[in-house]
């Protein structure tokens, strides 16, 4: 392994996350650290919040959001960057506001590399039960955690971001023994363990991302839930079994994608079936709700987290 790091760093918006995140992994990188201080500045209601983040990520009037991934020197930093560079300002044509959208660069060495990732992940307890523990952390369990041994290889892997844990509280809300789970564009595959750690039979995640389908495998395996889960490489739903219905589609992707599939996910679930929508930024959640309703589906719940939503369907 190079001992020098680049360390690639996104000047953009909460809206242009998801999408930013995506054109790394897609383009090679390995993970994906967000510093968005709305995020932070919604989420400490309780004095220990900050335990697993930098003081000096969120002590700034700066309002911008900041992307940062780390690529070795042994690979073609310069392709790399002019790649995602030419992508991030397509996204403009989708109607995604990047804002600014600049691209910085630094050189670190392999420690400081392997600390700037750590620091950020520490055991978190999101809903009643569920404990993300990163593999380097210690943690003592309470009575009754189900804890969920992450290595954060990838964005939101940890279960930190909003539209993680809004997913995660409604799983245990909804996941039974007798439940099937399709996790779509399962990324870490953080979502499908805890539906299958919950105690569902059934879990496929699918990802587009044959990088995220890797990571995910591996999590699974760390988790011994290899029997109930697998991950899958495919394009949203075209890769579930042709008849394979779902008690639970469970999709933390953005808002255009689910309503773009939202007619596909229909037809997976079961009839009293849920659908766990996700990663929907507050100005598209009336679209998002629209176009729900006009495939058929009932919407049970919205729920709202700094500035994400979550919506329940059936």
């Amino acid at each position: 392994m190079s001992n020098n790091w680049v360390e690639i760093k996104i000047k953009t918006t909460t809206e242009a996350v998801e999408a930013i995140t995506n054109i790394l992994f897609e383009n090679g990188a390995q993970g994906a650290m967000i510093e968005d201080p709305k995020d932070f500045l919604f989420q400490k209601a309780h004095e220990y919040d900050w335990d697993y983040i930098e003081e000096d990520v969120f002590n700034t009037d700066d309002e911008n959001v900041y992307i940062k991934t780390y690529i070795s020197e042994e690979n073609d930093v310069v392709t790399f960057i002019e790649s995602i560079k030419i992508r991030i300002s397509e996204l403009r044509n989708f109607g995604i506001d990047i804002g600014a959208g600049e691209i910085f660069t630094d050189n670190v060495n392999e420690e400081d590399w392997a600390n700037n990732w750590k620091k950020y992940y520490k055991p978190t307890k999101i809903g009643d039960r569920i404990v993300i523990k990163p593999e380097w952390e210690e943690y003592c369990p309470s009575e009754g955690d189900l804890v969920i041994h992450m290595d954060p290889g990838m964005a939101f892997g940890t279960g930190n971001h909003e539209t993680t844990s809004m997913c995660i509280e409604n799983l245990e809300k909804y996941v039974s023994e007798k439940s099937t789970v399709f996790d779509i564009g399962c990324g870490s595959g953080i979502l499908g363990i805890v539906a299958s750690k919950l105690g569902a039979k059934n879990v496929v995640g699918i990802d587009i991302d044959e990088m995220a389908v890797k990571v995910a495998n591996e999590n699974i395996q760390k988790n011994n839930v290899q029997d109930i889960m697998t991950a899958i490489v495919g394009n949203m739903t075209d890769k579930i079994e042709e008849g394979a219905k779902a008690d639970i589609v469970v999709a933390n992707i953005i808002a255009d994608i689910i309503m773009k599939m939202s007619g596909d996910v229909r037809k997976l679930l079961k009839d009293d079936g849920i659908f766990i929508s996700s990663g929907i930024i507050l100005a598209k959640v009336d679209e998002v709700l629209e176009n729900l309703k006009d495939n058929g589906f009932e919407v049970v719940d919205v729920i709202k987290k700094g500035e994400w939503s979550c919506v329940i369907a059936k």
